[in-house]
């Protein structure tokens, strides 16, 4: 991997000082790493954020998308190789949650340590597949599901050509969401604190808090009141638990 590889996939919205601790942040199906641009600046600097760009999107829109989630698990596994010299905490959001699943245990095979956190919010536990379709509808179907779930921009919505440009990344993200199959194995060794809505069509609380058989470490579940994206209002209460976590967590 190159440095531009790395610029490409990596987003420092604000650059830390040596110390200082390192969250990772998974987008969302469809999202984009400017979507963690006021989480950086809200943890900065104590916490430096590392806001993952996916193929596809934005800057990256000539790019391929990446359609399997253990495939993009393991590149940005790779991405991340130059930033394990200390522990990374992993956020992440709906589809960025099992995401961060996968590469929280890529760290721990490939390395033998473990990540320094794991925050999943708004998705069940990977142990706990549903069956859903909504990839395979059309253009509309799939429109009438992310205006559900308040997801995009109202913006970008309202704006046909940059509907047209977000509609493959977000139809390639449903698929890979959709289509994931989790994989018996070891269990992981890092504390894992989940965020959950209460209204939340995609996970149900029962679901979300199954989150804790996939650790050995310290486990917290964390219910808001509202939707899939009930992370929207209640952002300083979320990044108040993230930062005293990671407050906790040394830096070597």
């Amino acid at each position: 991997m190159t440095d531009s590889d790395n610029g490409l996939w990596v987003r420092r919205f604000h650059p830390a000082p040596a110390g200082a601790r390192r969250l990772v942040c998974l987008p969302h199906a469809g999202g984009s790493a400017s979507f963690y641009f006021p989480v950086s600046r809200a943890l900065s600097p104590a916490v430096e954020v590392l806001a993952i760009q996916y193929p596809g999107r934005q800057d990256r829109r000539q790019e391929p998308c990446v359609d399997n989630l253990p495939e993009l698990a393991r590149q940005v596994f790779g991405v991340l190789r130059p930033w394990l010299d200390q522990p990374l905490a992993i956020f992440g959001h709906s589809m960025g949650a099992t995401l961060g699943f996968e590469v929280a245990r890529l760290i721990e095979a490939e390395t033998g340590a473990s990540a320094a956190h794991l925050f999943p919010s708004g998705r069940r536990a990977p142990s706990c597949p549903r069956h859903e379709t909504v990839h395979l509808l059309d253009d509309e179907g799939l429109l009438a599901d992310v205006r559900k779930l308040s997801g995009t921009n109202s913006a970008v919505l309202g704006d046909p050509e940059l509907l047209r440009a977000a509609l493959p990344a977000i139809r390639n993200d449903y698929r890979a969401a959709e289509t994931y199959e989790y994989t018996p194995g070891p269990k992981l060794g890092c504390p894992v604190t989940v965020f959950t809505g209460d209204a939340d069509p995609k996970t149900t609380v029962d679901e979300a808090r199954a989150w804790e058989r996939h650790t050995t470490g310290a486990f917290d579940l964390q219910v808001f009141p509202g939707g899939h994206f009930f992370l929207a209002q209640h952002q300083p209460a979320i990044l108040r638990t993230i930062s005293a976590a990671l407050a906790r967590t040394p830096v070597s």
